[in-house]
């Protein structure tokens, strides 16, 4: 007898549809997620079938999918199927078949959600899948997140089977004599999860029986363990993080070093911003460095400014080049609108306005460069004698690390800086008694502000 009641009671606990909800789900043609479509079926819930042909095991793929087809057309529901070149895939963006062929199903089975207008996709995964990723996990490493295994609902994928074991689900297929597909793959321990699966678990079993029962309580308990975590360190971010008018948020280092424990609170404040414990370790290493030092994620970056430190998206401090071309007037940037135009030396008043820079034009060399500072970087500031660098320029008007990585540089076409923006003109490029023509820079509001 299919375990109907169990079934509905699984999905009602952890409430992961609704009876009028349409649901995907993904069905490979083994013996799990056939089950999954009898269940499915058996509820008369409303849902359609979807089936990913990888191309990795020739005509057993194919057959695979005309079995699950055929499955689709026996209990009359709709039926999507693709095909992917998974090995060319994994060679081109360097991932193991594994890898590419999970996030080519997952792609696709999101793509076909909203296309076909589906709330949920539903996924096989049982709760002896559950004790492989955990073992899995702590084999390569990992944190409270990966202890807990597979949850029932992530976002809108939905695992309804995680109430049976690997053997229960079998147990109920031989029952009723329901056909599927086995996968030759399964039973080759090339990948690790199949040796933890063949290898590994069989021994553990020979200790605990009830194995996959005593993972499925442990990972309950690190579930809440986790939630608790969480809760915490939102109620410390809340304290620590302090957010700023330009978009940054500061975080004073000294509440930092009172962390304890430091690196497991400090992984997880930053969790949301992509940074990697590595990055964290050497971020904590470099609190009492040299002020300056970059610490960077995919998406953020976290610079130390004395007992500070402020976080801020990557998109902040943007290094990219544009150009300002001579045969224009004006340049839009994200931050702020640059005017800028030719006058004789005779018809000018010079003005002693930061935001305008009047420039000897005889001097420049276009297209010039507008770009954010380098270390090293250098300029001769209008009324001073001999050269000084931009980091000790900052410094002396008291700029803060943080802004400095913001300020516009205007850069000649020989490489010289000849403003920074806002701030200061090279004497170098000042107009003198021989300046015949003069170029005005003005910085404006971004246009429509």
């Amino acid at each position: 007898m299919l375990p109907l009641n169990q079934f509905l009671n699984f999905i009602q606990q952890h409430r992961l549809f609704s009876g009028s909800d349409a649901v995907l789900l993904a069905v490979s043609g083994g013996r799990d997620s056939v089950l999954l479509a009898h269940l499915f079926n058996a509820a008369n819930f409303t849902f359609g079938i979807a089936h990913c042909n990888f191309g990795l095991r020739g005509q057993e793929s194919d057959d695979d999918e005309t079995f699950v087809r055929d499955l689709a057309e026996d209990i009359q529901k709709p039926f999507y199927s693709t095909r992917f070149n998974t090995r060319e895939y994994a060679a081109v963006h360097k991932v193991s078949i594994q890898m590419a062929a999970r996030e080519l199903r997952y792609s696709w089975l999101e793509e076909l959600r909203q296309k076909e207008n589906f709330r949920y996709i539903a996924l096989a995964h049982h709760a002896s899948d559950t004790t492989e990723t955990v073992l899995l996990n702590l084999v390569r490493g990992t944190g409270i997140s990966g202890l807990h295994g597979i949850l029932p609902k992530r976002d809108k994928l939905i695992r309804p089977l995680l109430f049976l074991t690997r053997e229960e689900i079998d147990e109920v297929v031989e029952q009723e004599k329901l056909s599927y597909r086995e996968d030759s793959s399964n039973s080759s321990t090339k990948y690790a999860r199949n040796k933890i699966r063949l290898e590994v678990i069989p021994t553990l079993k020979e200790l605990n029986p009830l194995l996959d029962e005593t993972f499925k309580e442990n990972a309950r308990r690190f579930l809440e363990l986790e939630a608790f975590l969480d809760r915490q360190v939102e109620q410390l971010r809340q304290e620590l993080f302090i957010p700023q008018r330009d978009g940054k948020t500061l975080i004073p280092l000294p509440a930092l070093r009172q962390l304890e424990p430091k690196n497991l609170l400090l992984y997880h404040l930053f969790k949301p911003y992509g940074f990697s414990e590595s990055v964290l370790r050497d971020f904590s290493e470099g609190w009492k460095g040299q002020p300056g030092k970059k610490f960077l994620s995919a998406t953020h970056q976290l610079l130390i400014d004395r007992e500070k430190a402020y976080l801020m998206k990557s998109q902040d401090t943007a290094q990219e080049v544009t150009l300002v071309h001579k045969d224009e007037a004006a340049l839009r940037h994200p931050q702020f609108s640059l005017i800028y135009h030719c006058k004789s030396a005779d018809k000018i008043s010079l003005s002693k306005n930061p935001h305008i820079a009047m420039l000897d034009a005889d001097l420049l060399q276009f297209p010039l460069k507008l770009r954010y500072w380098n270390r090293g970087d250098y300029f001769y500031p209008f009324g001073m004698k001999g050269k000084k660098k931009l980091s000790d320029f900052f410094i002396g008007q008291k700029v803060a690390l943080s802004d400095k990585n913001t300020i516009p540089i205007l850069e000649n076409g020989n490489g010289d800086i000849v403003w920074i923006v806002g701030w200061r003109i090279d004497d170098r490029y000042k107009i003198t008694p021989k300046t015949r023509k003069v170029y005005i820079f003005e910085k404006h509001k971004p246009y429509g502000n």
